[in-house]
């Protein structure tokens, strides 16, 4: 992860939040006071982030995901057809 100085980043606000968006890297916004310290991120990629610790963090959830892995890895999975739902 790329850090910069808050100073810096400030002066290049615009040219830091571009290159956030485009590479979907986050960036460290460094501070004198580290407890200042802030991380600037892509909102999708964020998103994508708590979704994803919701999702660890659901017992039940994670319980289907690995017999899933399990099924799969001894190759008992199944092919279904895909059904095409026409827009209401």
């Amino acid at each position: 992860m790329e850090a910069v100085a808050y100073s810096t980043f400030r002066k290049d606000l615009r040219a830091y939040l571009d290159k956030t968006r485009d590479d979907a890297t986050p960036l460290l916004v460094t501070s004198k006071d580290p407890s200042a310290n802030v991380v600037v991120m892509n909102a999708m990629d964020y998103d994508n982030l708590i979704e994803n610790l919701e999702v660890q963090s659901n017992a039940r959830l994670m319980s289907k995901i690995e017999r899933g892995m399990k099924q799969f890895a001894e190759e008992r999975g199944a092919n279904h057809e895909l059904i095409e739902v026409e827009d209401a």
